[in-house]
């Protein structure tokens, strides 16, 4: 997908800095849907569901649902300053909810100005703990700074729940902020296995095809190919601002990543390669989620990549 030159540049931005961190780290080990097919409870476009174990903050005494974890890769409920607030540990299983929640800034007072990113002002993603469920949002804001993102039915279990955002004011002005909380389904949990990892996929009749080996902190180019009835795909459409949204998160703790998408935005004749620049930080498989458009429907796709 396509961004403006102001997000990119201050995507490149971060994306170097994750580089130097990530060299910094090895030189210092070496001293010492709707449903889709390819996943159950997969949602497209825009509610969302996650899973994610326990908050560890609950027991300390904090708000219902909040994280203290490491930051950059959206397991933690606060980066500098700035910290996602909801009063809500728990959400209905089986049937349409919403989940209310408010970024504050540094002084602790609630954030009200947000810079559009791929046109809109809040990105919100949902994922369970065994990374199927997978929802993105595009919640609405009160006036005095609550959003409201409407999930769709939820599996029992453990959920994270992600916003993504870019203040236009304060401190946090220009910055890209990725942050999360954790909320419990009732009900009796089944875990669904991952997929294993596969070059390809399908969803709603078309395959979807990923090339790449990325490589664990280092930007690397990945292509996804889309096809249907054999043939390659020319129609598609803008979905924000780009022709494919794609994100990822990692087995085990439900890391998040954005993969920025290179491939430039000609109307809706989009295809059937997409290029897009993939920064996975840590190792092991991470769970892929492709959304395009092709008549106005939207499209999800799920598949299992492994980086070494």
């Amino acid at each position: 997908m396509f961004v403006s030159s102001r997000f990119t540049a201050r995507r490149r931005s971060l994306a170097a800095a994750s580089v130097a961190t990530a060299l910094a780290l090895t030189l210092a080990a070496c001293g010492s849907s709707s449903d889709s097919s390819s996943m159950p409870g997969m949602d497209h476009g825009s509610k969302s569901s996650v899973s994610s174990s326990p908050s560890t903050s609950q027991a300390m005494g904090d708000m219902p649902g909040m994280d203290h974890m490491a930051s950059g890769n959206g397991l933690s409920d606060t980066q500098d300053g700035y910290r996602l607030t909801s009063k809500t540990a728990a959400l209905p299983s089986g049937k349409q909810t919403t989940y209310r929640f408010t970024v504050t800034d540094p002084d602790g007072k609630p954030v009200t100005g947000f810079a559009p990113d791929q046109t809109k002002r809040m990105h919100f993603y949902a994922i369970r703990s065994d990374l199927s469920g997978f929802q993105h949002i595009h919640p609405t804001m009160a006036a005095d700074g609550t959003w409201s993102a409407d999930l769709t039915s939820l599996a029992p279990g453990s959920w994270r729940l992600f916003a993504s955002f870019a203040p236009d004011s304060g401190p946090g002005k220009g910055k890209d902020f990725v942050l999360s909380r954790t909320v419990t389904v009732p009900g009796e949990a089944t875990k669904t296995p991952l997929p294993a990892p596969a070059g390809s996929t399908q969803v709603d009749g078309y395959s979807v095809t990923v090339k790449g080996e990325p490589m664990a902190g280092m930007a690397h180019p990945l292509t996804v190919s889309i096809a249907k009835d054999g043939k390659p795909v020319t129609d598609l459409q803008p979905y924000l601002d780009t022709y494919a949204h794609l994100t990822a998160f990692h087995e085990g703790d439900a890391a998040f990543a954005h993969l920025h998408p290179t491939t430039k935005v000609t109307g809706d004749h989009g295809g059937p390669d997409l290029a897009f620049n993939a920064e996975l930080p840590t190792s092991g498989n991470w769970r892929l989620f492709l959304q395009f458009q092709t008549g106005g429907a939207l499209h999800t796709a799920a598949l299992t990549l492994h980086v070494g």
